[in-house]
């Protein structure tokens, strides 16, 4: 996708313009021989890379595509992985000012990136400001935009329903939320064939966090096993460190404290094997609750 944009022109001209040299622009990103592969345009830098060069070279990735910008299918592309990329990271203030900046760009006018962008506005509404009535109201629009009966959602509509489910998982309405991921459940499984298999991964983390939280802990375990067999399969590591987490939340709470221990022992090892340092310090906090929370 990126050989659609002049890449490799702009990175050369900002490194001389910093006075940067390939080795200390390269550390710990990609090889020298790589990157010089860019700057010739014989090779192209992933996303991720092309992010953390661009933190070395202090401008963002949205200064890459608004300079290089060549075709409106292209752009509109890297704009939904760059959504994605902010999203993993939960930077919805980012994800925010993307959207406020497309929602009225011609190149958005297609039914699915409108879609695309509602969708995340209604999500940024309700993580950054609280706004759950304006959010929820959204996230509807959004999937009414290409199916205005809810019924037989495509795959695009049941990552947007899981958004609803998420939102009323985390408002305390775990009735409505499993009702929600089971429905995303069964639309899923109605579907031809599945694009992504992380839409499932994280229809069945979600649905586990609210089966726990109704106090349905082996039916949760269930769920958890079934993400982390579908995680195994698809080679990848989409929410297991999660999924294990819940794993063990679940077990604690049956008072299989060393099950649960365990459990949660391999979710903090995944998270430092794939450095997320952040998740990991909430998973310890979390765990010396649910530990403390047996010996009341």
């Amino acid at each position: 996708m990126l050989h659609e944009y002049n890449i490799g022109e702009i990175l050369q001209t900002l490194r001389m313009n910093k006075e940067i040299s390939i080795e200390d622009l390269t550390k710990n990103i990609c090889s020298v021989e790589e990157y010089e592969q860019f700057e010739k345009e014989s090779a192209y830098p992933t996303v991720d890379q092309l992010y953390l060069l661009g933190q070395r070279l202090q401008v963002n990735l949205m200064y890459f595509f608004s300079m290089a910008k060549k075709s409106n299918q292209n752009y509109s592309q890297l704009i939904i992985d760059l959504v994605k990329k902010y999203k993993k990271e939960r930077d919805y203030q980012t994800i925010y000012n993307i959207v406020l900046k497309e929602q009225n760009s011609p190149i958005f006018e297609n039914i699915q990136l409108k879609q695309f962008l509602k969708w995340h506005e209604g999500v940024c509404l309700y993580y950054l400001h609280n706004n759950t009535e304006k959010a929820l109201e959204l996230l509807h629009e959004a999937i009414q935009l290409t199916n205005h009966d809810f019924k037989n959602l495509n795959e695009a509509e049941i990552e947007i329903l899981t958004s609803i489910a998420t939102i009323s998982c985390e408002l305390r309405d775990y009735r409505k939320a499993s009702e929600y991921f089971q429905k995303a459940l069964d639309d899923l499984q109605a579907l031809p064939g599945l694009v992504d298999q992380k839409v499932k991964i994280r229809i069945l983390f979600g649905y586990a966090q609210s089966l726990t939280e109704e106090g349905k802990y082996e039916e949760s375990i269930s769920y958890c096993q079934e993400g982390i067999n579908l995680c195994i399969v698809a080679e990848l590591l989409f929410l297991i460190a999660e999924l294990h987490f819940q794993m063990g939340e679940n077990y604690i709470k049956l008072g299989e404290a060393e099950a649960g221990r365990a459990y949660i022992n391999k979710s903090l090892f995944l998270c430092e094997l794939t450095k997320q340092e952040k998740m990991g310090e909430i998973m310890k906090k979390e765990l010396s609750r649910l530990m403390s929370s047996l010996s009341l």
